[in-house]
């Protein structure tokens, strides 16, 4: 199960030459990240009330194509790995074209650790919340 989340790109993201930085797919994957989290009835918001953070462990980014200007993208982000502890999301980058088709730009990876909100220590994501848990473990 994956989600999938349109960005268009903004003027303020491109560089001179109107191609969008490299720094914004991180920025498009945290978007994209919220999104995949709501499709489970939950929110980041939820989830740091409960007393889980969710911190950045690794990120990779592959660029392929650029995106430009007033590009309509849609980043598909999907769960590839989750423990107890951690977890593991993967990302595409596509561009809509004219004909509706999708074009691959590029892809990555971000990894996150489950901490309690309040020392930063590991927690225990099946604990915490246990239907959040379970879920996301059912469509991997």
């Amino acid at each position: 199960m994956h989600s999938r989340t349109k960005i268009t790109v903004r003027y303020a993201e491109t560089d001179k030459m109107g191609i969008a930085h490299h720094s914004n797919y991180p920025i498009w994957y945290e978007v994209g990240r919220s999104d995949y989290i709501k499709m489970f009835g939950t929110s980041y918001s939820e989830m740091e009330e409960a007393g889980v953070m969710t911190p950045l462990i690794n990120l990779t980014c592959h660029f392929g194509l650029p995106a430009l200007y007033e590009d309509e993208l849609i980043i598909r982000t999907k769960v590839i790995f989750i423990t107890a502890a951690r977890i593991i999301f993967s990302y595409t980058v596509k561009r809509i074209e004219d004909d509706r088709t999708e074009t691959e730009l590029g892809y990555g990876t971000t990894e996150h650790g489950f901490v309690d909100t309040k020392n930063f220590r590991p927690c225990n994501i099946k604990k915490r919340m246990p239907e959040l848990f379970k879920k996301i473990s059912a469509v991997i």
